[in-house]
């Protein structure tokens, strides 16, 4: 019986090291196929927190998984990846590679430092798989010598060692997983891409893609991302353009997008988000400078998402010097913290540099509401007050900035908002979700004008 049988069959466990949103909701697809986890994570106070069932879930079938397993007894929690290794068959990875957002610059040493641990615990036969987003050739190049190195053993010899890129949407990962799309491997040799495709397949209702190699697996991965980013970016650009142009975007996106397959325009907002969709293009650009080529297009794609805040700003301004807003006394409140709809997750938010910009353009009072965020540290630390309640938000505010997509924000009627505030404020709608039931001169949403 080889190491995935004895994992599917209950006899050994399947170890995850990072417990973040993909290694959750992956030790939750484990668990609900009958499988025994460790799950491991060097924050103890969130695994303090999963063990006392206090942790907050965006996604409830996560959760009752989780919280059934540790019921069971079917679920471990450890800070140690090398533990959870050497008491498991299975590793997968989940640890993330770090971009400097500064510099541009690509940062493994947490990636690295997790796989040490890793081959501290590693046997002989054990198989090793890596969802991590990660750029191209680190499987081969990275993993593989680092785990060789500090375990001593030798990967598809000793050891197998295969790469499988995460394919989830927070807010509906389970589903991802078990249903909406196939699960892509490639090993280091045959002997691990069969390995892990056999564990993929008892969990993936699509099935199993098998690719080449490990750095295929990892292209393509990146290349969802990038095709997402492009693709905003365009639309984001379209919506400038309608605004100039006096058209109404979204009438015309409706229309255009009727030539479907063809045509699928998508949403134009205050900028890209999160850990995943911006990162990306910079994982491919960086590995590609050392190849003496610049990706021209992602790089304008990421260019025009990171000037959306400033285009933002540049219309607040608009109304703001037309209606003579007093900088300093002015109240902002920001409807959005999340960088997108109905999660909690607040990296790389346009909202930080919305804040950010008009804090440097001398505003002081502003106020920030989510339904899901209860503290940001970057909100915190430019002295924004963050709050649940809307209406403390929204009371006497001078400005007022949709800027998330949460579900509460949809079907806002002007008359409603403006009775909240209580006076004729400046309102910018970034994602097009006010309904405007009244006629009003001090409102500008983006792609209409």
């Amino acid at each position: 019986m080889d190491v995935v049988d004895l994992v599917l069959s209950g006899q050994q466990p399947l170890a995850v090291c990072g417990a973040g949103y993909v290694g959750l909701s992956l030790a939750a697809v484990y668990l609900r196929h009958g499988i025994k986890v460790i799950l491991a994570d060097i924050n103890e106070e969130k695994l303090r927190l999963i063990e006392s069932k206090k942790y907050r879930y965006i996604e409830h079938t996560v959760e009752e998984a989780i919280n059934t397993g540790l019921d069971s007894g079917r679920l471990q929690l450890t800070t140690s990846c090398e533990e959870a290794t050497r008491k498991s068959r299975i590793t997968v990875v989940t640890v993330p590679i770090h971009l400097d957002w500064d510099t541009k610059t690509i940062n493994y040493t947490p990636f690295v430092n997790a796989l040490k641990d890793i081959a501290r615990g590693l046997k002989k036969g054990d198989l090793v798989i890596i969802e991590s987003s990660v750029p191209p050739g680190t499987t081969e190049e990275i993993a593989k010598p680092v785990l060789e190195e500090t375990s001593g053993l030798r990967a598809e010899e000793d050891f197998l060692l295969a790469y499988s890129p995460e394919r989830i949407y927070v807010g509906r990962a389970v589903k991802d997983i078990e249903e909406n799309y196939p699960k892509i491997v490639a090993g280091i040799g045959p002997r691990s891409t069969e390995a892990a495709a056999k564990l993929y397949k008892k969990i993936a209702k699509k099935g199993v893609l098998r690719l080449p190699k490990p750095r295929d697996a990892e292209f393509e991965k990146l290349a969802e991302g990038v095709y997402r980013d492009v693709n905003i970016a365009l639309a984001n650009e379209l919506a400038i353009a309608a605004m100039k142009l006096g058209v109404d975007f979204y009438a015309a996106r409706e229309a255009a997008n009727t030539a479907k397959p063809y045509i699928n325009i998508h949403l134009p907002g205050p900028g890209v988000g999160g850990a995943c969709i911006p990162i990306y293009p910079y994982f491919l650009a960086n590995k590609l400078l050392e190849k003496h080529y610049i990706p021209q297009l992602m790089l304008t794609a990421r260019q025009i998402n990171e000037q959306m805040p400033l285009v933002i700003i540049k219309l607040i301004e608009q109304l703001a010097t037309t209606h003579k807003i007093e900088k300093k006394i002015a109240k902002i409140a920001i409807l959005g913290v999340a960088f997108r709809g109905d999660i909690d997750d607040t990296r790389l938010s346009p909202t930080h540099d919305i804040v950010a910009l008009l804090r440097a353009r001398g505003y002081n009072n502003i106020w920030a509401h989510d339904p899901f965020v209860n503290y940001d540290p970057i909100l915190n630390g430019l002295g924004v007050r963050l709050t649940n309640n809307i209406y403390d938000v929204l009371d006497n505010a001078d400005i007022v900035i949709i800027a998330t997509r949460h579900s509460i924000y949809k079907d806002i009627k002007l008359s409603e908002l403006l009775k909240q505030t209580g006076k004729h404020s400046i309102v910018i709608d970034t994602v097009n979700y006010i309904k405007i039931d009244v006629k009003y001169d001090k409102i500008i949403v983006l792609g209409l004008r």
